[in-house]
């Protein structure tokens, strides 16, 4: 398999153990003293975050299996305990984060392929086959993890520069990260780039406080922070300390130490959960995004679209927007200009880069569980820094993506939907006018029948395949069957924007018989 579909491979096996994140912010939050104050609930959620590298290693491993077997799974777990276990006992000071969980994940998936169905004499036979997997997992770990012992020291060294690179950049850091992170949703690899920023840039170690107060506000609530690890060392409880957080709207806080856990937090999302008054630097401008700007993004191509034609794609515009709004699922709307009009996709790129330079210039933090809608933005209310501002800059940007996209329609007669030529025009909603299995099979012809798929995967809105010949696969039939767009990548690598309802159509089509005729299968014309 070539990189590029390597990498895309790897994205989509990201997205499982990232699928655990909503509910994980969801108990973390409600069990917090300023809401429900449910001890059990907080520790709840706060046990799916600290085991985040172990799932990381559980659901690569079965996102990289060759058919998604729990055995790939349970040989994931086993590599990642054996690689930092072994990592750490050479050197103590090693600490792979959400990377040990990446590696020993590609290890066990590949051990899984490699592995599963090895015969073995009989007097071994009881462990061949997918009892072997896990055994085969471990070993390559045991080797990974000596090997990890003395090289990551110097690897973390070079990840800790990049990071302070970034975070000292300021607003250029910012605005690289947020125009690339758009940039690469077409070849869907921006799960790649989050996963670093999110997960594993910077370090934070969690102290409990009592007593806290904020420019001489009590902040009864406030029983957890997230230090830097070299302040963590010199604190002791008991002791009052004024701890001061960069880019917070309350710089200093001062309370009673109760306690220096030894749990540390890496990552913008993770700390920011974790109690680092100073993350969500990159995440809190991704709200007026997808909230406001491409909501106005798709209210200008709707008045762009000619008077006959608005009726067509109002439906599909205004449905796609309020998804983004709402749950932050943006692609299913990204898709629906980003080949139309790439100069469209272009400028979002940028103004989503200029979005995080704008949120953070205004002294604002959010986070995110899931991604950059309503629902992560109420719910996380409470632990926000100036939501109101946030709030201002989102309608300013859903303001700025309507008047320039309207502008460049336009002014340089822009395709958008309603202005494609005919044959290009996507059906607004025929997904769901098909019957249940039927609109899978027609996928299916349209991509050449099983005969030509060695592959069928998904992830949250995008078939990820492989073809023996791309070439088969009708393009434009697979947009009049409601796909917002088509990936190529590589010789053999094919994605299919489909939105939500790719996983279903996905599971759909790996329950068609391969011996099944498709004969009869009516596709549109």
């Amino acid at each position: 398999m070539n990189i590029l579909g390597y990498a895309q491979k790897l994205g989509k096996a990201l997205m499982l153990p990232i699928a655990t994140l909503p509910v994980a912010a969801l108990l973390l939050r409600l069990g917090q003293p300023d809401l429900l104050d449910i001890a059990f609930m907080a520790s709840a959620g706060n046990a799916i975050f600290s085991q985040l590298p172990l799932l990381f290693g559980l659901g690569i491993a079965i996102g990289l299996s060759k058919d998604g077997q729990g055995a790939a799974g349970l040989a994931g777990a086993v590599a990642y305990f054996v690689l930092t276990a072994t990592a750490a006992t050479i050197n103590a000071d090693v600490n792979m984060s959400f990377f040990g969980g990446i590696i020993a994940g590609i290890i066990a998936g590949h051990s899984y392929n490699a592995f599963h169905m090895t015969r073995l004499p009989e007097w071994l036979a009881f462990f061949a086959g997918k009892r072997l997997v896990p055994i085969m997992a471990g070993l390559f770990a045991l080797v990974a993890g000596a090997v990890s012992g003395v090289v990551w020291p110097v690897i973390q060294s070079g990840l800790d520069a990049l990071a302070h690179a970034v975070s000292t950049s300021g607003y250029i850091g910012q605005f690289v990260y947020g125009t690339l992170n758009r940039a690469l949703i077409p070849v869907g690899l921006h799960h790649v780039l989050n996963s670093y920023f999110w997960f594993g840039m910077g370090t934070c170690q969690e102290v409990l406080v009592t007593g806290a107060q904020a420019a001489g506000q009590a902040l009864p609530s406030l029983q957890q922070l997230c230090v830097d690890p070299a302040l963590a060392k010199t604190l002791v409880a008991g002791q009052s300390h004024t701890f001061e957080f960069a880019n917070s709207v309350t710089p200093e806080i001062t309370a009673t130490v109760k306690e220096v856990t030894e749990t540390l937090k890496s990552g913008d999302l993770h700390r920011y959960f974790g109690g680092d008054k100073g993350a969500g630097v990159f995440m809190n401008g991704f709200f007026p995004v997808m909230m406001f700007g491409l909501p106005g993004a798709a209210l200008a191509m709707y008045l762009a679209a000619p008077v006959e034609k608005r009726s067509q794609v109002g439906g599909a515009l205004f449905s796609v927007a309020f998804c983004s709004f709402l749950t932050g699922i943006t692609e299913p709307l990204e898709f629906m200009f980003v080949f139309l009009a790439p100069a469209l996709y272009a400028m979002h790129a940028v103004f989503t880069g200029l979005s995080l330079v704008v949120a953070n210039y205004f002294g604002t933090l959010h986070g995110f569980g899931f991604s950059a809608g309503l629902i992560d933005f109420i719910l996380n209310w409470g632990l926000a820094t100036k939501p109101f501002v946030l709030l201002l800059i989102g309608l300013s940007f859903g303001a700025l993506y309507f008047v320039t996209f309207s502008f460049a329609i336009r002014a340089f007669n822009l395709k958008s939907p309603g202005r494609e030529d005919d044959d290009e025009a996507v059906a607004a909603a025929p997904a769901g006018e098909a019957k249940s299995g039927e609109l899978a099979r027609q996928y299916l012809k349209a991509l050449g029948g099983h005969d030509n798929l060695t592959s069928i995967d998904a992830c949250i809105t995008r078939l990820r395949l492989t073809l023996k010949d791309r070439t088969v696969a009708d393009e434009v039939v697979l947009k009049k069957l409601g796909a917002k767009g088509v990936v190529k990548l590589g010789e053999n690598n094919l994605q299919v924007i489909l939105g939500p309802l790719a996983e279903i159509v996905a599971g759909e089509m790996k329950a068609i018989g391969a011996g099944e005729d498709l004969s009869d299968v009516k596709l549109p014309q």
